[in-house]
C-alpha cells in the first residue's frame, strides 16, 4: 500500500495513465492534489472512487517494477500478500459486492426514477392546472377588458365621425345662412337707398302739383307711392325674415300712412282692400308674426295686381272652409320688387 502510495506521489502522467481507469484527465488531477498522506486523500480527486482506487492497486501490483524518475532512491515494490485461495503471482481480485448491496443499490435506483416520474407528472399536473384554471382568470382580467375597452374605442370612433359630420353639415349650414343674411342685408340696403330716391322723387313732383295742379303729375305720384309702398312691404318681409319685429312693424306703420294717402286721393276699391290688410298685420305685429306675414302677402298680392281680391258672400262663407293664407317666403330678394 505504502508503495502504491508513493507510486501515486512519484509517478508521471504516462505512467499514471498506465492504471486501467485512470484516464489522462484523471491523472492530470492526481498530480495536482499530490502529495498524498494516505490512500483516502486520493478519494477527493474529482474522478477517484473507492472502486476505482481497488482497481488501481491491483493493476499496479500486477505490473512489474520499473525505476522511477523522479525517485532518489530506487525502492523495491514488496511483495503482496499472497492468499490461500490465490496462485502465487496473480494479483488480488476486487471483492463484488453482496446480493443485498445489489439489491438496495437496485431498489435506490428504481425509487430515484419513481420519484423523478412523480414530480415529473406533478410538474405536468401543476402546468395543466395552472392553464386550466389560469386561463380564464387571465382572459378575465387582461384580454376580456381589452376587448371591451377596444370595442369602446370603435365605438367612440363612430361617433366622433358622426359628430365630425354633423358640424360639418351644420357649418355648411350656417354658411348657407350667413349667405342668406348677407342677401337680406343687401336687399335691405338696396331697398333703402330706393326708398330715399323715391321720397325725394315724391317731395319733387309735391312741390311740382303745388305749382300747377296737372292730372299727369298726380298720377305720376301716384305711381310713385305706390312704388315706394312696394318697397317698404319688402323691406318689412325682410326684417321678418330676420325676426326684427321692430323695424318691421315701423314699415308696415309707413305703409299703411302711404297707402291712406294715395286710397284717399284715388279713392281706389283695391288700395282700400290693401290697406285693410296692412292694417291687420300692423295689428299682428310684434306678438303674431306669422300671421301677420300672411296679411302682408296678401296685401302686396293686391297690389301687384291692381286688383281687389273677390270676397265670398255670407251664406259662401257659413258652409265653405276657410281659405288658408299665402305664408311669407323667408328669403325675399330685391327682383321681388318692379
Amino acid at each position: 500500500m505504502n508503495d502504491f502510495l508513493h507510486f501515486l506521489n512519484t509517478a508521471s502522467s504516462d505512467s499514471l495513465t498506465k492504471i486501467s481507469g485512470i484516464s489522462q484527465t484523471l491523472a492530470e488531477n492526481l498530480i495536482a492534489a499530490r502529495p498524498f498522506n494516505s490512500l483516502e486523500d486520493c478519494l477527493k480527486v474529482r474522478g477517484m472512487g473507492k472502486n476505482l482506487l481497488s482497481r488501481a492497486m491491483s493493476d499496479f501490483e500486477a505490473m512489474e517494477p520499473e525505476p522511477e524518475e523522479h525517485a532518489m532512491i530506487p525502492v523495491e515494490p514488496a511483495a503482496p500478500p499472497l492468499e490461500r485461495s490465490q496462485p502465487v503471482g496473480e494479483p488480488p481480485r476486487a471483492e463484488l459486492p453482496s446480493f443485498g448491496a445489489r439489491l438496495s443499490q437496485a431498489l435506490l435506483g428504481f425509487l430515484r426514477a419513481v420519484l423523478r416520474l412523480t414530480l415529473l407528472v406533478m410538474l405536468i399536473g401543476g402546468i395543466g392546472a395552472a392553464i386550466y384554471y389560469g386561463t380564464p382568470a387571465l382572459y378575465n382580467k387582461f384580454i376580456a377588458p381589452v376587448e371591451q375597452n377596444a370595442v369602446r374605442v370603435s365605438e367612440l370612433e363612430s361617433e366622433v365621425a358622426n359628430l365630425q359630420a354633423q358640424i360639418t353639415e351644420i357649418n355648411n349650414q350656417f354658411a348657407e345662412t350667413n349667405s342668406q343674411i348677407d342677401n337680406i342685408e343687401q336687399s335691405v340696403e338696396a331697398h333703402t337707398a330706393s326708398l330715399e330716391k323715391l321720397a325725394a322723387i315724391q317731395t319733387t313732383l309735391e312741390t311740382q302739383l303745388k305749382e300747377n295742379n296737372d292730372k299727369a303729375l298726380l298720377a305720376l305720384k301716384h305711381e310713385v307711392m305706390l312704388t315706394r309702398i312696394l318697397d317698404v312691404l319688402a323691406r318689412a318681409r325682410l326684417y321678418l325674415a330676420q325676426s326684427n319685429f321692430g323695424l318691421a312693424k315701423e314699415d308696415v306703420q309707413s305703409a299703411y300712412d302711404l297707402l291712406v294717402e294715395v286710397q284717399s286721393e284715388s279713392n281706389d276699391e283695391a288700395l282700400a282692400q290693401a290697406a285693410t290688410r296692412v292694417n291687420q298685420a300692423l295689428g299682428n305685429l310684434p306678438a303674431f308674426p306669422v300671421v301677420a306675414s300672411g296679411d302682408l302677402e296678401i296685401a302686396w298680392q293686391i297690389l301687384m295686381t291692381g286688383k281687389p281680391l273677390p270676397t265670398a258672400t255670407t251664406e259662401a262663407t257659413s258652409t265653405s272652409t276657410p281659405a288658408p293664407q299665402p305664408t311669407l317666403n323667408a328669403t325675399v330678394t330685391a327682383t321681388a320688387t318692379p
